[in-house]
């Protein structure tokens, strides 16, 4: 059984691995102090990995207002669907709108368009 998780959540951990991976690249370039210019490329690509971070974040936060707010069957919290399938942010239940997938089995490729 694969491992599932809310889309919201899933975007916004690869924000926050695009901060770390950031500060990474930034402390790779400590390493090249005598040359300025290595040093200066390192500092500049891991401000733009955190600038890039900042517009993931900005993304999904827009894309956030948008998510139908429902209140999960499961443990009934409020949480947020993106799509026509999505999981419980809270308890990962598999959530629908769409009253044609009720009842089947959770598959994330119902989201997408198809051809």
């Amino acid at each position: 059984m694969a491992k599932y998780s809310s889309k919201i959540n899933k975007i916004r951990t690869f924000a926050l691995s695009l901060v770390f991976v950031g500060f990474l690249i930034m402390y790779i370039g400590v390493f090249f102090k005598e040359s300025i210019w290595l040093s200066t490329f390192f500092m500049l690509l891991g401000v733009l990995s955190i600038g890039l971070s900042t517009a993931v974040y900005f993304w999904i936060g827009m894309l956030s207002t948008k998510a139908v707010r429902v209140v999960c069957p499961g443990c009934e919290k409020e949480t947020k669907v993106l799509g026509r399938v999505d999981m419980c942010m809270h308890c990962r239940e598999p959530l629908t709108l769409d009253p044609a997938l009720e009842g089947k089995e959770f598959d994330e490729s119902y989201n997408r368009k198809k051809s």
